[in-house]
Order: C-alpha cells, then structure tokens, then sequence
C-alpha cells in the first residue's frame, strides 16, 4: 500500500507542477521511456530462460486475444449503458490503454470521441498502475496483466514487474508487443462501419 501512495503522491505533485509552473521537458519523457525499457530489457535478460519462453507460447497468444475480447465486450457494455453508438464504444475500447495513438486515430472521425478515447485509454493505464497490485491479490498475476492492455510492454511494465516478479515480465511484455501491433489495425477497422 506504501507505492501506492507514493504513486498518489507522485501524481498531484505532477499536476500541482504543471498547473503553477510549466516546464518545458522537450522529449526527455521519451529518453526516459526508452532507458526504462532497456532497465527492464537486462531484468528480463538476467532472469528467463529458454524453457520459460516455450511454457509461455499458448498463453503469449490467448492472454492478448482475450484482453482485446474482454476490451471490446466492456466496450459494447458501455456503449449500451451510455446510449451512444456502438462504434464509438468499440473503438474507444479498443485503444486497450494506447491513449496517445487511439485519441488521435478516432479524432480523425469525430473530435469529441477521439478526446473520450484519449482521456479512457489514459484512466485504463492510470488505473492500472494503482489496482495491479491490489488485484494480483485476488486474482493470478499472469491474467491480472490484462487490465494494462498495451501499456504491459511499456509504461505499466515496471509496475508487473516489481510486484509480480521477473516471470510476470516477460508475459506482459510480450501481451503488450502483440496487443501493440493490432490495436493500430483494429481501431480503424471499427470505424469503417
């Protein structure tokens, strides 16, 4: 409970900063990304094995097919609950927490939409950062991956790693890497109709 407090409290210091004092970061968030990633990359590297990554062949495929299912279905859920269009709903979910390429992409249809896809995509990954691990207490921690959608190769990374431990790592980099690579495809799939 202490990280997520520290999250919290990491969080309001962010938005405090950038409501009084406006930095200008230029792309160090990008550099910063990118040596987070090479950070986890020597974990992974030090940690898996070869007989790991054959044990997780079958689920490398269904946890990602799944999260996009279980996305969509919420998707439909909300669409229903909310009375909007179905493809909105669909699509919006179908961003699983890519925020910065599903705003844009559903933006190109309709402005209002493409900022609900923004800002629901940017809550999934939130979201995820504080309740995995909460919810790797009530649930395995290899499905539990699933609730950071996209985000699982990238930013939420560092977070299934510290509290699921190094073979939840490469499960979710690899959830990330597939979901990643069909979210660009499937969101302007939707829109179509």
């Amino acid at each position: 409970m202490r990280f997520l407090a520290y999250v919290l409290v990491a969080l309001i210091a962010g938005i405090l900063t950038g409501h009084f004092y406006a930095p200008e970061f230029g792309n160090l968030y990008e550099i910063m990304l990118y040596l987070l990633i090479l950070i986890i990359g020597i974990d992974l590297g030090q940690s898996f094995r070869l007989a790991e990554i054959r044990k997780l062949g079958r689920l490398a495929i269904k946890l990602p097919l799944g999260t996009l299912l279980g996305s969509l279905l919420g998707g439909l859920v909300a669409s229903l609950l909310l009375g909007i269009e179905l493809r909105w709903g669909l699509a919006v979910a179908a961003g699983c927490g890519w925020y910065s390429l599903t705003g844009p992409l559903i933006a190109q249809y309709s402005a209002v939409y493409g900022t609900l896809g923004f800002l629901a995509n940017l809550t999934r990954e939130i979201f995820t950062v504080l309740l995995y691990p909460v919810a790797i207490k009530k649930i395995p921690k290899e499905l539990a991956v699933s609730m950071g959608g996209a985000t699982t190769m990238d930013t939420t990374l560092p977070i299934m790693t510290k509290f699921g431990g190094s073979e939840v790592a490469l499960i979710a980099f690899v959830h990330g890497f597939v979901l990643t690579a069909m979210v660009p495809f499937v969101v302007p799939f939707i829109l179509q109709f």
